[in-house]
């Protein structure tokens, strides 16, 4: 039975990583999976979902995908989502339509929350109907387990400005609860 699936975790805990095994483990298996990500991630090309451990390949659009037909969507065995956050509330119940109607399964990866900890909104919605939700951990520089990330400008945490602010390992750190709270980095 196809299920809508949810795993997510802090900046740096291999969720493009984990999104690109998955593909290459359908691949290695004869099966058709669609790789996607949102437009509005382009840091790493705009076609290319890829890991800061090396990993990557091609991805369409998840605007693009709204656009297919039905019967291109049943031609592919699985659905991997990357940088879910970025969707919206009627993209993630699109989603669901296509598990729930079709049998394919989605496997979605992204961030639970932004650098104030509060829930990106298609995360919001993943966490509201997601059959499977799965935290993939990672950990804070003190070694505790990192749930939140922290935006940093000039070596200091800020906790104000936009939402979405694209960026890598200079603009975010992941830290455990009480180092974001301190805003400590070290």
């Amino acid at each position: 039975m196809a299920k809508l699936y949810f795993r997510h975790g802090a900046m740096g805990s291999s969720k493009s990583a984990s999104a690109l095994m998955t593909r290459y483990n359908y691949l290695e298996r004869g099966k058709n999976p669609l790789l996607v990500k949102p437009m509005l991630d382009t840091r790493d090309g705009a076609r290319t979902v890829k890991s800061r451990i090396g990993l990557s390949a091609e991805a369409v659009f998840f605007e693009e995908l709204r656009a297919y037909s039905d019967e291109k969507i049943k031609e592919y065995d699985a659905i991997i989502v990357d940088e879910v956050q970025f969707l919206h509330n009627e993209d993630i119940e699109f989603l669901a339509h296509i598990v729930d109607d079709f049998g394919i399964p989605i496997l979605c990866y992204g961030l639970k929350t932004d650098f104030r900890s509060e829930l990106f909104e298609g995360s919001k919605r993943l966490l509201e109907l997601a059959d499977e939700i799965e935290e993939i951990p990672t950990v804070c520089w003190c070694g505790r387990k990192a749930h939140f990330n922290a935006r940093v400008i000039d070596g200091k945490v800020v906790t104000t400005g936009e939402q979405i602010v694209l960026g890598a390992n200079e603009s975010y750190v992941s830290l455990c609860r009480k180092h974001f709270l301190s805003k400590k980095l070290k």
